[in-house]
């Protein structure tokens, strides 16, 4: 039981490990792998700072592709479907993003050239996947097709896109 809790804590630390590199500036660090959101509470009206992990760039559009991993109740999509995303950091950019939520056929092919550039860690993502959907993700076309519509993919985009110096959390 103690190594259990012991990996859980370690996996607990190592996915804090982007957030960790955008509070100390250094999150260009992680390349396109990983964004920091920043995003308005639409109750509160707070500041938020989400680190996302990328599942598809394009570069001729400047727009980041993320997946809701909580699905459709993560505080961060209902703010930032709501009007709230008020910056994205990636790789060095910043801009003020347009959020627009992705169809569920452009979700499934982007979502497959993910797993083809990743290819060695589908049994673990598989495995995370499954949990966070509710059902067991095998990784066929009609699991995908399914997975996105639980775990819905949203792309970020920046018309006025800036290289940053030093990047932080709002």
């Amino acid at each position: 039981m103690r190594a259990r809790s012991q990996q859980s804590s370690a996996l607990k630390r190592l996915l804090r490990f982007p957030t960790l590199l955008y509070r100390i500036g250094a999150g260009r660090l992680l390349g396109h792998r990983f964004l920091l959101l920043t995003h308005r509470g639409r109750k509160s009206g707070r500041p938020y700072g989400t680190v996302l992990e990328v599942v598809g760039w394009r570069a001729d559009r400047q727009e980041a592709i993320v997946m809701s991993g909580f699905g459709e109740r993560a505080d961060w999509y209902l703010n930032a479907l709501a009007g709230g995303a008020e910056g994205v950091e990636i790789a060095g950019l910043r801009f003020r993003p347009s959020v627009r939520q992705l169809e569920p056929d452009e979700a499934a092919r982007v979502f497959a050239k993910y797993e083809q550039r990743n290819r060695l860690a589908a049994p673990f993502l598989r495995a995370v996947l499954s949990r966070l959907a509710g059902f067991r993700y095998d990784g066929s076309d009609e699991a995908r097709e399914r997975l996105v519509v639980s775990l819905p993919l949203v792309a970020l985009s920046g018309d006025e896109v800036a290289e940053t110096r030093q990047l932080g959390i709002a």
